[in-house]
């Protein structure tokens, strides 16, 4: 009888194990490149002059993912059909070294938690670019970041599928589309420094995403892979579960290099995820590398790498998946992140 009972439970065991799995598996591919390709040669159009913070094509930018979110019946956390959170004009003025803006916005979207509903992860991407050149021509930033910003969207309808098929996230998710990342990450600083709608103390972990579309030239004869920036600098149970979950699912490269704290281009301080970390948050950044079209006007959704951009995409969602699910929230065993800012 106890050999019966003791076969029933690993049997359950591996069951369980095997059905989350699939759950895993099944939701991440909803996420696929044709789709992200259609948000995306929507959202880095002409018609949306280069996102700048507080201008009209940035704002149009604000209303597209809105919209996404009504229609895919992903509720806001505010409540209603106010998805926004405006950032002032007088703090963006204060941060950005004398240059005066129009007040802005950050988008938010959030899918609540069955069994932890008070334990928060936040996906984030920032939602605004550059604008305009002195010529009128155009910057429409595909990779920066909507590469990102679009992954987020298909990352969060994923999450929503499986929340309708009643296998929700155990812990809450709030999508966080930030807005001011090209003035000095001010969309997150605002939201992390000023008014975090849901408590820091509360925020399991930030995976933030920004820029996942294209293939650098260090990478030119290797498109599978990815730069992680941040992933051991405050949680040893993040790094290894970060290395765990693309070893089972996507199986790629995962480039350290810019995550030295000496390397010269200190993308650790660099976006949105630092408005977390310095606040004991683990994080990770998912980053392709800067690329000849960084910041320039050829920065176009025909360039991107769709097949790539969606295995990142999946991968983010995978990683996302396990720590909604797992039974502990990540523990936080490294010092103090230093406050090294931009």
């Amino acid at each position: 009888m106890k050999k019966l009972i003791f076969f029933i439970s690993v049997f359950g065991f591996i069951f369980s194990a095997t059905g989350q799995t699939d759950l895993s598996q099944k939701y991440a591919n909803t996420i696929t490149g044709k789709d992200l390709g259609s948000h995306l040669f929507e959202y880095a159009s002409d018609e949306y002059e280069g996102r700048n913070t507080g201008d009209p094509g940035q704002k149009k930018a604000a209303e597209y993912l809105k919209n996404f979110y009504i229609s895919s019946g992903i509720a806001s956390p505010f409540g209603g059909d106010n998805y926004f959170q405006e950032v002032p004009a007088d703090f963006l003025k204060r941060y950005s070294r004398g240059r005066t803006f129009k007040a802005s916005e950050n988008v938010l979207a959030f899918i609540k938690g069955t069994e932890k509903p008070d334990e928060i992860i936040v996906i984030s991407a920032h939602l605004d670019h550059v604008g305009v050149n002195s010529n009128g021509e155009v910057y429409n930033g595909a990779d920066d970041d909507g590469s990102g910003t679009v992954a987020v969207l298909e990352i969060a309808q994923a999450f929503k599928k499986a929340t309708d098929d009643g296998n929700g996230p155990k812990r809450s998710i709030l999508f966080l589309h930030v807005t001011g990342e090209e003035k000095g990450l001010l969309g997150s600083k605002y939201y992390a420094d000023e008014q975090p709608v849901f408590p820091l103390a509360n925020t399991v972990s930030n995976l933030n995403i920004d820029m996942i579309g294209r293939v650098d030239p260090r990478h030119k004869g290797n498109p599978n892979y990815v730069y992680l920036i941040g992933s051991d600098k405050l949680s040893t149970e993040l790094h290894e579960l970060s290395e765990a979950i693309n070893k089972k699912y996507t199986n790629i490269e995962l480039d350290y290099k810019y995550n030295d704290e000496n390397d010269p281009n200190r993308f650790y301080y660099r976006s949105d995820h630092y408005n977390f970390a310095k606040n004991n948050i683990p994080i990770i950044f998912y980053f392709n590398g800067t690329h000849s079209d960084y910041h320039g006007i050829g920065d176009t959704p025909d360039k991107i790498n769709y097949e790539m951009l969606e295995k990142r995409a999946r991968l983010v969602f995978h990683t996302a998946w396990e720590i909604a699910n797992r039974e502990n929230r990540l523990v936080v065993d490294k010092a103090e992140v230093e406050a090294k800012e931009e």
